[in-house]
């Protein structure tokens, strides 16, 4: 490993640790949950996901978790 590829893993550590450098516009995940596994998608700042709750609250465990994993690094959630 050569001094200019040791010095990009260095940065590479500080903007890991720099959350404020990281913004999230589109992504697809596969949340494993207790029960069953499912998917939840984020577009344009408004969360999906396939699980029943969602369907009609808008709103789960799985993309609440994603909101507070990601803190500061999604835009504000869209009410739907």
């Amino acid at each position: 490993m050569d001094s200019g590829m040791i010095g990009k893993i260095e940065k590479a550590k500080r903007y890991s640790e720099e959350r404020h450098r990281f913004h999230f516009s589109d992504f697809q995940v596969t949340f494993h949950g207790d029960n069953n596994e499912h998917d939840v998608s984020f577009h344009e700042g408004v969360f999906v996901c396939n699980c029943e709750f969602f369907i009609t609250h808008h709103h789960c465990g799985h993309s609440m978790a994603l909101e507070i994993l990601l803190k500061d690094m999604i835009p504000p959630t869209q009410e739907t």
